[in-house]
């Protein structure tokens, strides 16, 4: 496909290079001597790798490499992680299989639960104990434990995962484990993954889960970034870091050992390219929105990235920082069928990029694209900048099985498809702003990935929002989004004690010990932290709250060596922050109980110097005033299947200033945008496209 120069960078000569690595699409967005450059190819879901190399010998090798990755997620998704085991606490073999009584279909009366990813006869006991304090109740059983690893060294496991007790306390019977198990097992014999490493917060079932989803993932991540690590080499490229799950970047040293916060690279790629292309057209409050070939991503941002101290991957509670992105199985490649009761469904089932929807040439099940094809939405000669036809009978084909079983027009059920996709995309919507508090028509809709600008506007009238903003080459948003984003490094340490007990001297203490730990792993990174910026936090609740909220403390300049102790007014100042967000997620606060602090967080922040976006610079003189390209006929209503005249324009026609009313439809290289009837659009100066309801 060909790469296309879509605008300049200021401030910078270095090569660079973001990679997002799609269910449908792998993304490449190149800084190169100042010129920004994109491109597209299927992705190649046997070998990730594969695409990735043949984008670079196509842009030419980069000097920094950001990549954004779905190994880990897939190896969970699919259960094909490394043969693991799991060292714990006698008694608490089965906190893997208990796990919590959250239902997730609250009326199923036939849930079944996925299998832990360690099986039954590798979750080993041994004897010690500590209580919640950190302290040794019972000692650990050394003979046993040599007893453990001998059975270790006899089997096929590749990575142990370690979770004793209240180790988060106290890591000294967990510390020991490690040193006896690297004393008598051959080098590199077992990836180890501690949860005092991981995860040093109590709650059983989270820690271990974390630790072992950790250890289950790094082998199969690990040899991945080892392969592709000697693959970029040679080919000249010099630093390689990778798109974390909290919005941050990290190196291979810590992407080895944490792999667990790779869990969701690509999509905080996007979160964090959308805050950066609104916070320049001067939107702080937004709702993102990135619909891909196989699921969409939804975000609030309300000034800043949205973060959460847990995510679920594949079932299993992952309990490290991320981006908090809400899910649904819903993207262009949804493959639209009849469920058991009769109804019609679109997803969360996907035809991914092989064979990918029926118009691509490869397949034959209907999804949301050939749905957007039959309405003639997607123009058939325009996708991908005219450089891949789609088949318009091929999805009339496809559509045949839907059309004879519900019996309506294949126009009708084109539409029909679409306005199921919509509903499961306003419900996440609904899911992260009305459930919230958040009212959606306050926030402006950023609408990206490849199939977002399509179905945007509509999503848009549904929730009463009234603008739309879809950035310059939305298709490749995420790859953007890594290029700009700080290598990061996040540490805790577990206090549980009211905050009116807290010892100011002790905690000021542990946050100097975290800082240090946060530097210390920037640097292992290549990172220079002359310059990072550390943030506190403090998760704080109501005593008797089984859940908290993470709630601002202080900040700190990692250049700064005397730095001001912790000071009850600090702690002010946070409770207050914290009644107002208790009040805001869950409609009141009760300023009069006592708070408890349950942990310390730290993050530690190399910040990445800032891009300076010129993408209209390149721009030829107009020489005639705007003129769509043609007049083409679609169904743009979301009511009927009616065809009417529409204009179509190419968006490398289009100059800031710009404007024309819907209905309309904009091409170019990686998206489609529909402006539906009572819409509006205006290019700004950053030649975003802003989508205003007119009513």
């Amino acid at each position: 496909m060909l790469a296309t120069i879509i605008g300049l960078f200021s401030c910078t000569a270095m090569n660079i290079l973001g990679v997002d690595i799609g269910g449908t699409f792998t993304d490449f967005v190149s800084l190169h001597e100042g010129r920004l450059t994109i491109y597209k190819l299927l992705s190649t879901p046997d070998d990730p790798a594969r695409a990735l190399l043949q984008g670079i010998a196509v842009l030419g090798p980069p000097d920094a490499l950001v990549h954004g990755t779905t190994v880990a997620t897939n190896a969970l998704l699919e259960r094909r992680g490394a043969p693991t085991a799991l060292i714990t606490t006698a008694g608490f073999r089965d906190v893997l299989a208990i796990g919590r009584g959250n239902r997730p279909s609250l009326y199923d009366l036939d849930i079944t639960r996925d299998p832990p990813v360690v099986e039954d006869a590798w979750r080993l006991e041994i004897a010690e104990r500590l209580d919640h304090h950190g302290t040794i109740v019972q000692s650990l059983d050394a003979d046993h434990l040599h007893q453990l690893i001998a059975t270790l060294l006899g089997s096929s496991i590749e990575s142990v995962a370690i979770c004793l007790l209240h180790a988060y306390a106290n890591p000294i019977h967990e510390q020991f484990i490690i040193t006896t198990i690297e004393q008598i097992a051959p080098p590199n014999r077992f990836y180890l993954s501690a949860s005092h490493r991981i995860m040093p917060e109590p709650r059983e079932y989270e820690r271990t889960s974390t630790t072992v989803v950790n250890a289950y993932v790094a082998p199969v991540l690990g040899r991945y970034l080892t392969r592709l690590e000697s693959a970029l080499r040679e080919k000249g490229v010099a630093s390689l870091r990778l798109m974390a799950s909290d919005g941050g970047s990290m190196g291979l040293a810590t992407a080895q050992a944490l792999a667990a916060r790779a869990t969701l690279s690509g999509p905080a790629g996007g979160v964090v390219g959308a805050r950066f292309v609104a916070q320049r057209a001067g939107f702080e409050r937004i709702i993102t929105f990135d619909m891909g070939g196989t699921s969409t991503d939804v975000a609030l941002c309300d000034g800043t990235l949205p973060r959460i101290g847990e995510s679920h991957v594949g079932g299993l509670p992952v309990h490290l920082p991320s981006i908090d992105i809400h899910t649904v199985g819903a993207g262009g490649g949804s493959i639209a069928r009849i469920d058991a009761g009769g109804a019609l469904r679109a997803g969360p089932q996907s035809a991914g990029a092989n064979p990918g929807p029926a118009c691509y040439g490869h397949g034959d099940l209907p999804t949301v694209t050939d749905a957007n094809l039959l309405l003639g939405r997607l123009q058939a000669n325009y996708f991908l900048d005219g450089q891949m036809k789609l088949d318009n009978e091929r999805s009339e084909a496809a559509f045949a099985l839907l059309t004879q079983h519900l019996a309506i027009g294949i126009d009708q059920a084109a539409l029909g498809v679409v306005r199921v996709a919509h509903a499961a995309m306003d419900r996440a919507i609904r899911t992260i702003s009305v459930e919230r508090g958040y009212d959606p028509r306050d926030f402006v809709l950023v609408a990206f990935g490849g199939a977002g600008p399509l179905h945007a506007a509509y999503l848009a009238t549904e929730l009463g929002m009234r603008r739309v903003l879809v950035p310059r080459y939305p298709g490749v948003l995420s790859a953007l989004g890594m290029l700009t984003a700080d290598v990061t490094r996040d540490a805790s340490q577990a206090l549980l004690t009211p905050l009116d007990q807290l010892d100011l001297a002790l905690t000021h203490k542990h946050m100097e010990s975290l800082a240090k730990e946060g530097l210390q792993a920037l640097a292992t990174d290549g990172e220079p932290t002359k310059h990072c910026h550390i943030e506190f936090t403090l998760d704080l609740r109501y005593v008797g709250q089984s859940y908290e909220i993470t709630t601002p403390l202080v900040d700190w300049e990692a250049s700064t060596t005397q730095r001001s102790p912790l000071t009850a007014a600090d702690l002010r100042q946070a409770t207050t922050q914290f009644h107002t967000l208790h009040e805001r997620r869950y409609g009141h606060a009760m300023p009069e109980h006592p708070v408890e602090v349950v942990l310390l967080r730290m993050r530690a922040i190399s910040v990445r110097p800032p891009l300076s976006l010129h993408l209209a610079d390149e721009l030829p003189t107009r020489t005639k005033p705007l003129q769509p390209r043609t007049i083409v006929e679609a169904a743009l209503s979301d009511q009927t299947a009616v065809r009417t005249p529409t204009s179509l324009y190419d968006r490398t026609d289009l100059y800031p200033g710009d404007g024309f009313a819907g209905p309309a439809i904009v091409v170019q290289l990686d998206t489609t945008t529909i402006i539906p009837p009572a819409w509006s659009a205006e290019i700004d100066a950053d030649l975003n496209l802003l989508l205003t309801l007119a009513w």
